[in-house]
């Protein structure tokens, strides 16, 4: 028997439209998932996930509970009604965290409180501390917290992983990677979250390749410096637009990372993103380089696409496309889909595995198939990627004291500091 789980998605923002909710419409499609709802702050992200052409065209017939509904006045606001719908769901379902970074800690804790199974896009929380709570409270409970890691999934990142293992390409001693997200996202509701005090680029997109490396060769960062360039949103909000960070790993080799708001709209890729890391071997030296914002694939449109209306494109068919496929509507493709799949696969698994145990044993089989995901290493969880929120909270403690240099400190309680006060 297929024992199909519920989802609920708390956000209704961009990710939410463009990678989450096609995900989970397929997972529905497929025999995964049963109900949907949608929780927002108000109801106008709703009405746009609901009328949108790209997923009605993809997914024809499928649709979510809007919590708010739809039909409620833009202006009404429902801080609260996410609590709600999570206490009403069935123990073990999944909930998708897609709020912004400082709100992921108390959305999160909300599910698990509900014994719910847990998704949440990346950074999981903002400080280490909250992490090792989740992880512990998760355990408790045998519930799966996952987190949206997606370039985990990406193929060229996995053949990375396993020639690294491998020692193909020697030891990693020097690497750049870059992350600059379009212009247009200062005009979107980034302007009402993504402020100085609460998050950054670096912390926002940068994590994402410091994570990878971690990923490809297993080395701890042990040193964060991150300076920050400010702007102004149009409503008139201060934020970081710009970020340089510098990683340090326990084997002391260096990774920089520039991040950003400010790729040109008319541009020809969505954003800018790469990756470069040189190795040291026994006489010879070895290198990989991911270019991620093109990926071999150029089109020239009759009419301008996208926000900016850009004629001529990068397109990449590998982290998320909606593609023609056998059956009805589209279907989603990438990296991106596999990632948020993944998750929610892993607790429908769970929870068809343990279906027909005792209480006792049930709990003991949840844990057993959590502790073997933890080892895998491929789905991020806060036991296999705890390293994030010790860098993260490195990076803030940096940026916020003008690039100075933060130690994360390991062992039985890690924990970061400013260098200079050691």
């Amino acid at each position: 028997m297929n024992n199909i789980i519920d989802v609920t998605i708390v956000g209704g923002g961009m990710i939410t439209h463009d990678l989450i909710l096609p995900s989970v419409y397929q997972l529905q499609r497929t025999g995964t998932v049963d109900t949907i709802n949608v929780c927002s702050l108000d109801s106008a992200p709703l009405k746009v996930l609901k009328s949108s052409s790209d997923i009605l065209d993809a997914f024809p017939g499928h649709d979510f509970i809007a919590n708010p509904a739809e039909t409620e006045p833009e202006n009404k606001k429902f801080p609260n009604l996410y609590k709600e719908v999570l206490a009403a769901m069935k123990p073990r379902q999944m909930v998708v965290v897609a709020m912004p970074d400082q709100l992921h800690y108390e959305v999160i804790m909300e599910a698990l409180k509900n014994n719910q199974h847990v998704l949440c896009v990346k950074p999981l929380v903002l400080k280490y501390d909250q992490t090792v709570e989740i992880e512990k409270i998760a355990l408790e409970k045998g519930l799966f917290v996952g987190i949206e890691y997606h370039k985990r999934f990406d193929r060229r990142a996995l053949v990375a992983k396993r020639s690294y293992e491998a020692k193909q390409f020697g030891e990693f001693v020097m690497g750049e990677a870059k992350m600059i997200e379009p212009y247009f996202y200062r005009s979107s509701n980034f302007q009402n979250w993504f402020t100085c005090d609460k998050t950054d680029p670096f912390v926002y997109v940068g994590c994402h390749y410091v994570d990878l490396v971690y990923f490809i060769t297993g080395l701890k960062p042990v040193e964060i410096s991150v300076s920050g360039i400010k702007g102004k949103f149009p409503n008139g909000n201060e934020g970081y637009m710009w970020a340089n960070g510098r990683v340090r790993f326990e084997n002391n080799s260096l990774l920089s990372v520039i991040d950003g708001l400010g790729y040109p709209d008319q541009g020809a890729g969505s954003n800018e993103q790469n990756l470069e890391m040189f190795f040291e071997g026994s006489g010879k030296s070895g290198m990989l380089k991911h270019n991620d914002q093109f990926r071999g694939v150029e089109y020239s449109y009759l009419d301008g696409i996208g926000c900016a209306g850009s004629h001529f494109n990068y397109v990449s068919p590998d982290f998320y496309q909606l593609v023609p496929w056998e059956g009805e509507g589209m279907k989603p493709i990438g990296y991106g889909f596999e990632s948020v799949a993944a998750s929610i696969n892993m607790a429908h698994k769970i929870e068809n595995e343990v279906k027909d145990l005792a209480d006792e044993e049930s709990l003991a089989k949840r844990r057993e198939l959590i502790a073997e995901v933890d080892e895998k290493g491929i789905i991020a969880t806060p036991a296999n990627s705890y390293i994030n929120e010790l860098v993260v909270e490195a990076a803030r403690l940096s940026i916020l004291n003008d690039g100075d240099i933060v130690t994360i400190e390991y062992g039985d309680n890690p924990s970061v500091h400013l260098r200079k006060n050691r």
